[in-house]
């Protein structure tokens, strides 16, 4: 695990050596263990490394046998050992036994064929100093992060934007046209970013540079895989879903140093503690909660911990160390996420990194799965959309002129639109008609659909449910799920790793027949009852809370209505938003007119984001 980054040189007349130290300084936190650097006529590299296999022998940048070729990387191939084998049987010599030796002899054997044989998260570049060409890609989920800037003949890359912050050629420019987006997704749904001419690398691409010219590829969609299978029991998929599962913990266990795991109260995170448990009877577990009970996790994870007899390990947030912490983490973040739950994993990440370098964690078991509600309602619409459009357009229509307090009126209504129309996280924080309120320029009104509507045609040919599944992992998962626990991990030098989210589990979901993913008002059937056969009832049947913050309550406390007041009052607010629409939603909030958390804090978090990147850095 690592963090690096890289220029072309493009007769840059300063001191190279001193620029590309800078830019990796940059991200320290994702690799304090070491720097190295590879600068020659065309190409700059910096490397920060967390180390984690081969602690001795793990240095990158790492160069091919005829030094022709050099190669960072960040995270971690689960079956390098089998590739390694292969390719020296191929004839290829090995200087270390670290999977990143692996990936730059693989892709000299098989170039970008390479990918197809990866099984793990990865970001990385190898830089071909002989055709002058690089060669980058990034993990099939998104797991890993990948950015590139390209103005004119420069091109940069990195794990995170603010290594660009370092490069005196950078031109730090913010694109204003995108807040109205990210008002109503919280992320940009998008490659662009918020900086112009910052673009993300996305899940299950390639790229080639050469001569000054990008070309981009994907090489894995999983929109081309989900293909059910019928002829298989409910028994059969539970223990599919157990072999497959307990393979997957294992080899995310394959470490040189001690790996640990977090533990919420759900079931995502409680079968992987499980899993590792039976192996690592000593595995250390860390929860987090606040002292405010009825938001707590706690004693959930304590109580299982106990059960099956781990050592959980807790600490608990204040709001005074939520709010102290926000703007810091917003830096961090790279692009402004105003996801509560991000705050309380910086501060599970902090403590857990005190007492291991790698944890594993249960992030994407909802997505391959079918784990959230809102696939339960797809469920609904799905059997409703039998019925002809003409039909459903006309019980919409009636529906719309019932009273609001009528049962069924906003399905009706939802019931006649197509399903990228009614995708809920498109208007997810802001709609597209209250963005237009809050913000001093809106620009041209848009549907924010717009972003999802291409995903939703590529999987138009399958049912509801797996349809948002798709979505989801193209969306909010790559954007918000994974940005998040990457950054929070990252900035406190801890690897995250996401065992639900292996190539070979993937795999196996896409084949899990909807009834086996939602039932009724059932989300996760199948692996449910997978987990059941390890976990207590309680547990394995417990609905899903997510990240749960009393920031809502913590708002109307003086000290922090104020905090926020003052920004809200600020020049940076001035400048993009409406400032006595904000300042009325906060105060609605406070007096108890409505309940505006998710709304104050989207903007809040856009204006630490602003300061932190455009008036403090």
């Amino acid at each position: 695990m690592c963090g690096f980054a890289g220029y072309f040189v493009n007769g840059y007349g300063g001191d190279r050596r001193a620029v590309i130290q800078a830019m990796a300084d940059r991200i320290v936190h994702r690799g304090p263990d070491q720097a190295d650097y590879y600068i020659d006529d065309n190409m700059a590299l910096g490397f920060r490394r967390l180390s984690i296999i081969d602690l001795e022998g793990g240095s990158q940048p790492i160069k091919n046998e005829d030094g022709t070729k050099v190669l960072v990387f960040n995270g971690e191939i689960y079956n390098y050992r089998e590739l390694r084998e292969q390719l020296i049987a191929a004839g290829h010599v090995f200087k270390t036994h670290t999977d990143s030796e692996v990936l730059l002899h693989g892709y000299e054997e098989w170039d970008a064929a390479l990918l197809d044989r990866l099984r793990g998260m990865f970001a990385f570049v190898v830089w071909d100093s002989v055709k002058k060409k690089l060669f980058g890609a990034r993990d099939i989920f998104g797991i890993k992060p990948f950015y590139y800037y390209q103005r004119g003949t420069d091109f940069f890359f990195g794990s995170e934007i603010k290594s660009f912050l370092s490069h005196p050629d950078f031109v730090k420019e913010l694109d204003e046209s995108k807040l109205p987006d990210w008002l109503c997704y919280e992320y940009l749904p998008m490659r662009e970013t918020f900086f112009k001419n910052v673009y993300k690398l996305l899940n299950g691409e390639y790229f080639e540079w050469q001569d000054g010219e990008l070309s981009i590829h994907k090489y894995y969609d999983v929109a081309d895989r989900f293909k059910a299978d019928n002829t298989v029991s409910a028994e059969e998929w539970e223990q599919r879903i157990t072999d497959a599962f307990v393979e997957s913990v294992a080899v995310h266990q394959i470490s040189d140093v001690e790996v640990g795991c977090f533990l919420s109260s759900g079931v995502d995170s409680s079968y992987v503690v499980r899993e590792v448990s039976k192996v690592a009877a000593a595995v250390k577990t860390f929860s987090v909660g606040y002292e405010e009970e009825s938001y707590s996790e706690l004693p959930y994870a304590q109580a299982f911990s106990k059960e099956i007899n781990v050592e959980n390990i807790a600490n608990k947030v204040s709001a005074e160390q939520y709010f102290d912490m926000a703007g810091k983490i917003q830096y961090f973040m790279d692009e402004p996420l105003p996801n509560p739950s991000e705050v309380p994993l910086y501060f599970l990440a902090e403590n857990a990194a005190k007492y291991v370098k790698v944890v594993l964690s249960g992030e994407g078991a909802d997505e391959l799965f079918g784990g959230y509600p809102m696939y339960l309602e797809g469920g609904h619409f799905h059997k409703y959309s039998r019925l002809p459009r003409v039909l459903r357009k006309g019980v919409a229509a009636i529906a719309r002129r019932l009273p609001e307090r009528v049962k069924g009126k906003r399905f009706a209504i939802r019931g006649a639109m197509l399903p990228y129309e009614r995708f809920m996280r498109a208007n997810y924080v802001f709609t597209r008609d209250e963005r237009a309120k809050f913000l001093k320029n809106p620009g041209t009104p848009c549907d924010p659909v717009q972003w999802s509507k291409p995903h939703f045609d590529k999987v138009s040919h399958l049912d509801e449910p797996t349809q948002l599944q798709y979505v989801d992992m193209q969306t909010w998962m790559l954007y918000d799920i994974l940005q998040k626990a990457d950054r929070m991990s990252m900035a406190n030098s801890l690897e995250l790793r996401v065992p639900f989210l292996d190539k070979q589990m993937l795999e196996l979901a896409v084949t899990l027949p909807t009834r086996y993913r939602i039932d009724g008002n059932t989300t996760k059937v199948a692996l449910r009852s997978a987990a059941l056969r390890q976990l207590p009832e309680r547990t394995a049947h417990k609905k899903k809370l997510g990240f749960p913050v009393p920031l809502g309550d913590w708002l109307r406390q003086d000290v922090y209505y104020e905090r926020v007041k003052t920004a809200f009052s600020s020049e940076i607010a001035e400048k993009f938003f409406n400032t006595e629409a904000i300042l009325q939603l906060l105060e609605d909030h406070k007096q108890g007119k409505s309940h505006n958390m998710k709304k104050i804090w989207t903007v809040y978090t856009f204006i630490l984001w602003y300061e932190q990147f455009f008036v403090l850095n």
